[in-house]
């Protein structure tokens, strides 16, 4: 697994790890990594995450940004990235689901040997379809995330942390 000290650490024991008690351990790594490991912020906001249509994703993503701004008006740096994950990943999948309408980008099923990494594996990407409403969801979804990703005491508290714990 990842050896570099900056990437997320996927050999940690979340099911039974609060990382609010040890904040320490938590890594950003890259994009969506660990959005739905890393407890007990999984367990608060992803009942909020949800895409299927526009109004859907209108509330949700405005849900999953207050908690962004809680996290941020508690000093919770890791909570605030985890809500930013959950808005990236609102954006990813609702265009996914544009772009396919059963959500599967490739042919087939994973290898067993792969199951857990991203990329086609060999299989052939399927056809893609626009669907204007997932489209919007995921437009939502990405107004959202920027907002996150661009709020500048995250972006200096993320600066902070990655030069404190890697």
């Amino acid at each position: 697994m990842p050896t570099d000290d900056r990437a997320f650490n996927y050999n940690l024991d979340y099911r039974n790890l609060n990382l609010r008690e040890h904040p320490e351990l938590y890594r950003v790594g890259k994009g969506e990594m660990g959005v739905l490991l890393v407890q007990p912020y999984k367990d608060e906001i992803l009942p909020n995450w949800r895409f299927k249509t526009p109004e859907i994703a209108r509330e949700s993503s405005e849900k999953i940004y207050q908690l962004f701004l809680d996290y941020k008006a508690n000093g919770d740096f890791i909570g605030m990235d985890m809500a930013r994950k959950f808005l990236q990943m609102g954006y990813t999948r609702a265009r996914r689901y544009a772009n396919h309408r059963t959500g599967q980008k490739y042919d087939g099923p994973v290898p067993n040997d792969k199951k857990g990494q991203s990329g086609a594996h060999g299989r052939a990407q399927l056809p893609r379809e626009e669907d204007p409403v997932k489209a919007e969801s995921a437009r939502i979804f990405y107004g959202k995330y920027l907002e996150a990703r661009e709020d500048e005491e995250y972006k200096k508290r993320k600066k902070e942390w990655q030069k404190t714990y890697g």
